[in-house]
């Protein structure tokens, strides 16, 4: 997809995915509010995508560099669940970004685990428009039990410091 010359109406556009996605359901406010995000699940790869808006980008008129790293810490993490059916805290991301987005343009990514032990998976993905690479990515996740939410607890919560 090519970026678009109009920015002020790609707001009221239909996101219009490819083929394949269908919308994926967070639980999460914060993925819920730069959403929606579209997924697709081929063999080992997970693909997530999304379309560019003017509320996504920087000063710049790009896509600011924050919305393209929590795009892909989703990405990484689903595969990692997908992959190695943990629950996935994230360890450590690394990004290339090597181009940039720009509002209109349809943003995919494709991940998939490369290695999984009991304590740890390591995810390996790349976001694209159309052919062309933005970012190459790698991430390692701590494979973390998740309890239930009736046994949580207010006082396991961390402080917050102020």
């Amino acid at each position: 997809m090519t970026s678009d010359s109009n920015p002020a109406s790609i707001e009221d556009r239909p996101v219009n995915p490819p083929e394949g996605y269908t919308v994926y359901n967070s639980s999460g406010p914060f993925t819920i509010g730069n959403g929606p995000f579209y997924e697709r699940i081929d063999g080992e790869w997970v693909w997530r995508g999304f379309r560019a808006q003017k509320r996504h980008c920087n000063s710049f008129g790009i896509v600011h560099g924050g919305m393209m790293m929590a795009f892909a810490d989703g990405l990484m993490a689903h595969a990692a669940w997908h992959g190695a059916r943990i629950t996935p805290l994230t360890i450590r991301m690394t990004s290339d970004f090597v181009s940039s987005v720009r509002p209109g343009d349809w943003v995919e990514g494709k991940a998939r685990v490369t290695r999984a032990t009991r304590s740890v998976v390591f995810v390996s993905g790349e976001v694209m428009v159309g052919s062309r690479v933005v970012m190459n990515l790698a991430a390692l996740f701590a494979a973390r039990a998740r309890k239930p939410k009736a046994e949580v607890k207010v006082e396991e919560a961390v402080p917050v410091a102020g």
